[in-house]
């Protein structure tokens, strides 16, 4: 009687963690992802039918990559079109570990699969949207209804994202492959910017009720480890792991008991992880070793992590240096968001009115016209000027542009405290 629940968490449990391997396993053989996430489904389907009678496999992923597996050779089998593909790898096929068989595949294999399914996830030729949702589905193993109710969108919405996407995939005859070549590094950006987006929406949730969503950061950290073992030798890979690895370790003291959010000068140092600085570290330290130029964007944005990590109160803070790497990212990446970040560094080296002047310069740019975090800061300085009219009205313009009811509150209590 007790089987099957015991099953049914094995399953839910193991196919979460199982299936993006399942999945750039399977595509290897069928050459279309929308294929063979319909393939690992169909284990997931045999597992449920299987495990609760027969018992939990000793290595039940090694079971749903070999099921899988066999159903992929049989469909190629089926197509004519696929015959002298057939005839080229038929004897491989034909050794493929049985369904009962508990021996997992190789390792070497699957990292490589892995690979080849990050790399096509993220081919450009996907709108951002798009491979955002198809990377979090087939390599962050979420749920259709997971995405959706982690963007806020309707859950049909995010359905055709992802249908469209592979067929897109499909219909532009998108190879299975990790580019290699000129082709890599533009490649590498787009995978390396939707593991990045991915981990900014669960950090600082654009809308809502809460400010975190700890899931969305646990699975870009969790795909940008994998990446960094799959390609030891990119340092930008290792400087978005080291990135992201700083900016979780503050997690815990972002908010308070109820949620509410916690500025970075009022965060209880203590509560920031200091495993994961640690990791952090390291992780910087494998860029910098595999860097052979100038130190990249996300080089530069992890440098400027570090410094926040190394200082055990917000006094202690090397600001100066903070804002001569903005300047530097600035050069490498230019962006309206990253001349704002480097204003607040520049205020915080250099004193608010220096650092109101730059953010006063950004007040045209189309692009933070509705950036509710431009008049935040502006509100910012202005009270550390001692005009708190002014920054009461930038509080309170804020507040109206921002869609996470966490942030508006806050951004309302301090626009209140300027009255006060």
């Amino acid at each position: 009687m007790e089987a099957q629940p015991t099953a049914a968490h094995a399953i839910e449990t193991v196919f979460r963690l199982e299936s993006p391997r399942v999945v750039a396993g399977v595509a290897r053989i069928v050459r279309d992802v929308g294929i063979a996430e319909e393939l690992a489904q169909d284990a997931l389907v045999a597992a449920l039918e299987r495990w609760p009678r027969d018992g939990v496999p000793d290595n039940p992923g090694a079971w749903l990559m070999a099921t899988a597996r066999h159903r992929a050779v049989d469909l190629v089998r089926r197509r004519e079109t696929y015959a002298r593909k057939l005839a080229e790898i038929g004897r491989d096929l034909e050794t493929t570990t049985p369904p009962s068989c508990d021996e997992p595949a190789d390792p070497d294999d699957i990292d490589d699969d892995l690979l080849r399914l990050v790399f096509t996830t993220c081919h450009p030729v996907l709108s951002t949207e798009a491979r955002t949702a198809l990377t979090l589905r087939l390599l962050g193993g979420l749920t259709t209804a997971e995405i959706a109710r982690a963007y806020l969108v309707p859950e049909p919405t995010i359905a055709q994202r992802i249908v469209r996407a592979k067929r897109t995939l499909a219909t532009k005859n998108v190879a299975f492959e990790v580019p290699y070549g000129p082709d890599r590094e533009a490649r590498l950006g787009s995978v390396l910017d939707v593991i990045y987006l991915i981990f900014n929406e669960g950090y600082a949730a654009t809308a809502g009720d809460d400010l975190l969503r700890p899931g969305l950061c646990e699975d870009a950290l969790r795909l940008a480890r994998v990446l960094s073992a799959l390609m030891p030798k990119e340092p930008e890979v290792h400087a978005l792991t080291s990135l992201l690895e700083f900016q979780a370790s503050r997690t815990a003291a972002r908010t308070g008991p109820d949620g509410t959010p916690v500025l970075l000068k009022d965060q209880n140092r203590r509560r920031w992880s200091r495993m994961l600085i640690a990791r952090g570290i390291r992780a910087l330290g494998r860029a910098d070793a595999t860097a052979t130029g100038a130190p990249g964007p996300y080089a530069l944005q992890a440098a400027i992590a570090a410094c926040h990590a190394h200082a055990y109160t917000y006094e202690e803070t090397d600001w100066r240096t903070i804002a001569t790497l903005y300047g530097l990212l600035a050069a490498r990446a230019p962006s309206p968001v990253v001349e704002l970040n480097r204003a607040v560094a520049v205020s915080m080296a250099e004193g608010p009115a220096e650092g109101l002047k730059l953010v006063d310069a950004l007040t045209a740019e189309p692009a933070l016209r509705d950036y509710h975090l431009l008049p935040s800061v502006r509100g910012d300085l202005l009270a550390r000027l001692g005009r708190t009219a002014e920054a009461h009205e930038e509080f309170a313009r804020a507040a109206e542009l921002t869609r996470n009811e966490r942030e508006r509150a806050l951004l309302l209590g301090r626009a209140a405290e300027c009255l006060s």
